[in-house]
């Protein structure tokens, strides 16, 4: 009879310090950061990781469109990260200017200099986007300034900065790869580049 009431103390002793080692163990700051790593590669926080690297990054100069608002230029979010409007024409310029000066449209998304007339990317998971790239193509893009990722393709154009982007880590390339690929598609077929310099071998 006196056995019982000893088993009852020790389930009772044991669950609580079931209960107290997890509460401690979670509060610890090595677990957490375990934790935080493991919360970090799920899918919503690479996602939420890769917008604030966009934003940080300034990707929306560049590639999102403008309209003109209150106060001067704003990004037209009903196209962001579309690229260079395929219906907008390249602007009239002096083709002297064009050798010793970077030019930029109004939009900063066409861009004309000594090395041509570049445009800025659609990076909407689109087909006419990067809806059929892989991630190891995003990789090999910024990494070693591939165009569209590829071997033996034509070198990414000014005034994309790929090379300080390639010391990104893998990670927040991944991250934002996993941002562009949650975005709203927009059919968007960006005009071909124009290249005036050969393609260094």
């Amino acid at each position: 009879m006196k056995k019982i009431p000893v088993l009852v103390c020790i389930a009772a002793l044991s669950t609580f310090l079931l209960v107290y080692c997890n509460t401690v163990a979670s509060k610890n700051p090595a677990t957490a950061s375990v934790d935080a790593a493991t919360a970090s590669a799920s899918p919503d926080s690479m996602v939420k990781r890769g917008a604030y690297l966009v934003s940080i990054m300034g990707c929306n100069d560049c590639h999102t469109p403008k309209k003109m608002g209150p106060k001067g230029p704003v990004f037209d979010e009903e196209r962001t990260l579309s690229g260079h409007p395929a219906e907008m024409p390249v602007a009239p310029y002096e083709a002297g200017t064009a050798k010793n000066w970077i030019l930029f449209n109004q939009m900063l998304t066409n861009y004309v200099g000594p090395w041509g007339t570049s445009f800025s990317a659609n990076l909407t998971p689109d087909s006419t986007g990067i809806g059929g790239w892989t991630e190891a193509q995003f990789l090999k893009a910024i990494r070693e300034g591939k165009y569209k990722g590829l071997d033996n393709s034509r070198p990414l154009l000014p005034p994309m900065p790929w090379q300080e982007y390639r010391n990104a880590t893998d990670e927040d390339l991944k991250a934002i790869f996993a941002y562009l690929k949650s975005l709203k598609p927009i059919r968007n077929v960006v005009p071909a580049a124009k290249i005036n310099m050969p393609p260094k071998s």
